[in-house]
C-alpha cells in the first residue's frame, strides 16, 4: 500500500455501503480527478461511519483485515490513480 499505515478507500462505483477492515482510514470519494478532499475517518468504538463529503457508509468487518475492503475494488492504490 502506497500510503504508509493509513489505508485509503474510494467509492467510484457509488455504492451505499463499503465494508472495511480498518477503523481508521482516509476516504477519497471517487478516483481522481473526481475525488473529494481526502479526509481521515476514525470510527472509534463504533462499527460504522459516514463520510461527510460523499455520504458513503463504511462498516467495519474485522475479518477483512486491515487495509482491505469489500468490494476489494474500493481500496485506493495511488499507483492506479
Amino acid at each position: 500500500m502506497a500510503h504508509g499505515s493509513t489505508p485509503h478507500f474510494h467509492n467510484t462505483q457509488g455504492l451505499r455501503t463499503i465494508e472495511v477492515g480498518s477503523k481508521e482510514f482516509m476516504c477519497v470519494g471517487a478516483l481522481p480527478p473526481f475525488d473529494h478532499p481526502h479526509i481521515f475517518i476514525d470510527m472509534g468504538k463504533d462499527n460504522e461511519a459516514v463520510c461527510p463529503y460523499c455520504s458513503t457508509l463504511y462498516i467495519f468487518k474485522a475479518e477483512l483485515g486491515a487495509g482491505h475492503a469489500h468490494p476489494a475494488s474500493a481500496v485506493f492504490e495511488a499507483d492506479a490513480a
